[in-house]
């Protein structure tokens, strides 16, 4: 569907249109998919980070002003709900472990049917800080032209120019954690004996231990003249599809848009920005820029 087509189905969800809504929902529904997923590579809490996102994006839609503006302000309520889902499980202190369930890496790399640098970029995403993931789910869409610079800063919530700086150290970062990849794939007897006692799972002090191995070992560190750079491996991927099963209901709590929209209005006890108020808009006409 190309632009002019979403706008119409955009300003056709705003007047009422109910099944323009699931439309929407739908067709965005993978690119959500794939910023949440790739930011908290794979936790069990993907599915709930999505659904809230999508459920946001229907509640708010009458308050959109900008129909060329829905993509980014798509990305940007995905980007709050992710950082939200960050700061609950600081604050709870809950368990992040996720020991034999796949990983969005290993999801990338299977359904995509990766391989060679490829497959090694996915992997190396792993060794991410938080805050790193966070911007690569962006950068790398952006690469693969689902995104735009623009589209990235503001979901970010930073000027274009401070954007080029985090995206340039993001991908110093992940050079680095190519590099542990491409080391843990060979026979280093070295780089085995530094690994001695990890466990496998890949964490901020390993990632600092490995490097520094790997700086100064010409086993490790050989090949880096043939890595091809990220950017140009990530151009023309397709977006991971969505798990079998997870649909636009999934999404949506187990309703249609319509019902979704329906149930949240007749709640008095809704959210501060979920009132009945703001999800009533649904039904009238946009209002103009």
């Amino acid at each position: 569907m190309n632009g002019r087509q979403w706008r119409a189905t955009i300003a056709a969800a705003q007047n009422g249109d109910r099944r323009a809504l699931d439309e929407l929902i739908e067709g965005w529904l993978p690119l959500v998919y794939n910023i949440v997923g790739r930011a908290l590579n794979g936790h069990a809490d993907v599915d709930d980070v999505v659904q809230e996102t999508m459920l946001r994006a229907v509640h708010g839609l009458g308050s959109l002003r900008d129909p060329d503006g829905f993509r980014s302000w798509l990305v940007a309520i995905a980007m709050r709900q992710i950082r939200d889902r960050a700061r609950r499980r600081t604050a709870d202190a809950l368990p992040d472990d996720t020991r034999g369930a796949p990983d969005f890496a290993e999801l990338t790399v299977l359904r995509l049917q990766l391989e060679g640098q490829r497959r090694e970029v996915a992997e190396a995403v792993r060794w991410l800080a938080d805050e790193d993931r966070e911007l690569l789910s962006l950068w790398w869409l952006e690469v693969a032209g689902e995104l735009t610079r623009r589209e990235l800063a503001a979901a970010v919530g930073i000027s274009r120019q401070h954007a080029a700086v985090r995206v340039q150290r993001m991908k110093a970062r992940l050079e680095t954690a190519r590099g542990i990849v491409r080391a843990l794939d060979s026979s280093c007897p070295d780089l085995r004996e530094v690994a001695e006692g990890w466990d496998g799972r890949p964490d901020s002090v390993w990632r600092k231990r490995l490097a520094r191995h790997i700086r100064g070992c010409a086993r490790c560190s050989g090949g880096r003249e043939d890595a091809v750079p990220a950017e140009r491996l990530l151009v023309g991927i397709a977006l991971v599809p969505l798990p079998v099963g997870f649909t636009l209901a999934t999404a949506l709590g187990g309703k249609t848009a319509a019902a979704a929209t329906t149930a949240a209005a007749a709640s008095a006890a809704a959210p501060a920005g979920w009132s009945a108020k703001v999800l009533g808009a649904l039904a009238k006409p946009a209002v103009a820029v």
